[in-house]
């Protein structure tokens, strides 16, 4: 069953990809793009808090009828 994708479905999914990336950048090279980009204060804890509701809305993306 195919569903068609609105805006905030795609940017979900583009947000969990780079979060992803960056846990992968992270995990092989200790290269956060994160903390480069945005440095070790709020704005990074708004980006990661970001990426995780991506992620939950992710897991509804599943689910959902």
């Amino acid at each position: 069953l195919k569903m068609a994708k609105n805006a905030l479905d795609w940017i979900a999914l583009i947000l969990v990809i780079i979060g992803g990336l960056n846990w992968g950048l992270v995990g092989l090279f200790s290269l956060n793009l994160v903390e480069s980009v945005a440095g070790t204060g709020t704005a990074a804890t708004v980006i990661y808090a970001i990426v995780g509701l991506s992620a939950l809305y992710t897991i509804y993306l599943l689910f959902k009828d």
